[in-house]
C-alpha cells in the first residue's frame, strides 16, 4: 500500500477533482485490494490492477454525481493538487489548465490522466480501461483538440 498510495490517490484526485472523494476512492481501492492479494501474481499485476480499479471507481463516482443533485461550487475554490505535473511560472495559467482538465467527461479525462500523469502507453491504457488502442488514441486526439479549443477561448 505504501508503495502505491500516492499514485492511487493522485489518479483519483485528477479524475474526481475533489480531495475528499479521492481519499474515499483510494481507501475503497485498497480495501478491495486486500481481498484480491491472493489472486494477483506479481508487482506489475498489482500496479495494473490498482490503476484499472482506481480509474473505474472514479468514473463510477462521477456517474453517481451526475444522478444526484449537488450544491454548486466555485471552480476557483477547488483544492490545489499537490505534485501537479504542469509546472509553470504562472500559477493562474496552471489553475486554468487544471480547470479545463476537470471539465472533461470522465472517460476522456481518465485517458488523459493515465497518459500524461502516469506516463502509460496507449496500449497500457487500453488494457487498463478495456478498450481498443485505436479508441484510446481517438480519445487522446479529441481530448487534446478540445483542450486546445477551450484554452484558446479562456486565454483570449
Amino acid at each position: 500500500m505504501l508503495d502505491h498510495q500516492s499514485m492511487v490517490f493522485s489518479v483519483a484526485l485528477r479524475i474526481l477533482g475533489d480531495r475528499q472523494a479521492a481519499e474515499e476512492a483510494a481507501q475503497d481501492v485498497f480495501l478491495e485490494l486486500h481481498g484480491k492479494l491472493g489472486e494477483l501474481e506479481s508487482d506489475a499485476h498489482v500496479l495494473y490492477w490498482l490503476r484499472r480499479v482506481t480509474v473505474h471507481r472514479a468514473i463510477d463516482e462521477l456517474r453517481r454525481r451526475d444522478r444526484r443533485p449537488e450544491v454548486a461550487m466555485d471552480w476557483n475554490e477547488l483544492p490545489k493538487i499537490a505534485g501537479a505535473p504542469v509546472e509553470t511560472a504562472d500559477p493562474m495559467l496552471r489553475d486554468q489548465l487544471e480547470q479545463l482538465v476537470r471539465s472533461l467527461p470522465p472517460v476522456p479525462r481518465s485517458v488523459l490522466v493515465l497518459r500524461y500523469q502516469e506516463d502509460m502507453s496507449p496500449q497500457e491504457i487500453g488494457d487498463v480501461l478495456k478498450m481498443p488502442v485505436a479508441t484510446v488514441k481517438s480519445h487522446l486526439q479529441r481530448t487534446l483538440r478540445l483542450l486546445r479549443e477551450k484554452a484558446a477561448r479562456v486565454l483570449r
